[in-house]
């Protein structure tokens, strides 16, 4: 694996730093003063300081401790420092918040879409450096090593449900804990947001008796590759050319109107692609 360089550490470093004061702010400012539960250690802190009143960001902290001897393990250095600072850092940052009594809406509804998706936006930019802020995100890496093919975000979100039904249960908030669910998914859309960006590629399949013509158009006007797969109709058993080609989805009306130009009796398919990685989409040596 390429070794980061001292300007990347340091980006990376201070990605993890403004991502816990968005976060901090997302759960100080708008899901704390209305009573919105939220998931993870920050979540059983939170229900800790309703039962105790002791500070939200301490008892994190303190929780984290058996997370983090058993992650030092597992994961490499920078995970484990960067995870540290990101634990620390928006601990801090929750408690220094609290200290002004601010909150700009009392409306649950308004509360937990805000605060979840500021929340979110915070989680997201500390995930993208290669840390979390400790706690259930240490649970969510051990899991998607084993999973894959699940988004960060999905995985943070059910665990988060689980956090949020023992709240309802101990305290009987079932609303309190309906709304913690919207936060919830609002946090989970706008990590993938953040991680994974805009889902705006397609994959196009095209059937047609003048591929060599739609390829040169597609290779020369779109600058896309186009990949040949060899197919045979089942009816006639006739061999057939499949053109299989990732595009942007802005550009679905251009290679339509070029199959259109070339070929009116081409079969054309679009489908969505989610997580495009190669050359001219997303980067496939990122580890996020």
């Amino acid at each position: 694996m390429k070794k980061k360089t001292a300007r990347e550490i340091i980006a990376s470093y201070l990605t993890i730093a403004l991502g816990t004061v968005v976060y901090a702010a997302g759960f100080q400012f708008f899901l704390y003063p209305n009573s919105i539960i939220v998931g993870g250690l920050s979540g059983i802190a939170m229900i800790i300081n309703l039962l105790t009143d002791l500070p939200v960001g301490a008892l994190t902290v303190v929780l984290n401790i058996p997370l983090f001897v058993v992650a030092w393990r597992y994961f490499g250095k920078h995970f484990i420092v960067g995870s540290l600072v990101g634990v620390l850092l928006s601990s801090l940052f929750i408690d220094l918040f609290a200290l002004l009594k601010f909150s700009p809406t009392d409306d649950m509804l308004l509360a937990c879409i805000i605060g979840g998706a500021v929340k979110g936006v915070g989680l997201g930019m500390v995930y993208y450096a290669g840390a979390t802020t400790g706690g259930a995100d240490i649970i969510a890496k051990f899991l998607r090593r084993k999973f894959p093919y699940i988004n960060f975000g999905t995985i943070v979100l059910l665990m988060d449900c689980i956090i949020i039904i023992l709240f309802a249960a101990i305290f009987n908030k079932v609303e309190g804990a309906m709304y913690a669910v919207l936060a919830m998914i609002a946090v989970s859309k706008m990590i993938d947001l953040v991680l994974y960006g805009i889902d705006n590629s397609n994959v196009c399949y095209i059937i047609s008796e003048k591929s060599d013509e739609l390829i040169e158009y597609i290779t020369g006007t779109l600058h896309r590759g186009v990949t040949i797969l060899e197919g045979e109709g089942a009816y006639s058993h006739k061999s057939k050319q499949v053109l299989l080609c990732v595009i942007k989805r802005p550009q679905i009306s251009a290679i339509r109107k070029i199959i259109r130009t070339v070929d009116e009796n081409a079969f054309f398919i679009v489908t969505d692609a989610k997580n495009v990685f190669g050359r001219g989409f997303g980067d496939i040596s990122d580890q996020n």
